[in-house]
């Protein structure tokens, strides 16, 4: 690759992470673009029951059901399965002395969480989600609600 091409590509990257600063609130950033995350049950969407679909709040992309939602008692929203396969990339995390499976939205890359193998049936599976990386639609009125 020339180095004229990776220059481009950085300055890409640069300018679309300055974008996103003023798009998102300083947590939402932190969580969706550095891999952080937010203080357990301090997320807006943790105790949210209303019946739609949560978003990524970078690219909008339908990552779950709100029926697939269920109180783990985490602190952040879990959900036992995606809306599809292609809504989430799956990243092997060794990160902090651990062993887990980091979760991203399957579009723009987003950090999303992670998925452990503790969860209910179906799938007994726990996707563990930040509320800073989601937005929430509501099927009734259209209303979206930011994490």
């Amino acid at each position: 690759m020339s180095t004229f091409k990776v220059r481009c590509e950085k300055m890409a990257n640069q300018s679309s992470a300055e974008e996103l600063k003023k798009k998102l609130s300083e947590m939402q950033f932190y969580v969706t673009q550095d891999r952080g995350t937010e203080p357990p049950f301090t997320g807006r969407l943790l105790h949210n029951k209303r019946d739609g679909v949560y978003h990524c709040l970078v690219c909008d992309t339908p990552l779950f059901h709100s029926h697939t939602k269920y109180d783990s008692g985490c602190g952040w929203p879990s959900f036992y399965e995606p809306v599809s396969e292609e809504a989430i990339r799956y990243i092997d995390d060794f990160s902090h002395g651990m062993q887990r499976v980091e979760i991203r939205c399957g579009n723009c890359d987003a950090h999303l969480g992670h998925v452990f193998p503790d969860g209910p049936q179906p799938t007994g599976e726990r996707y563990c989600v930040n509320s800073a990386s989601l937005a929430f639609s509501d099927e009734k009125n259209g209303d979206q609600l930011k994490g």
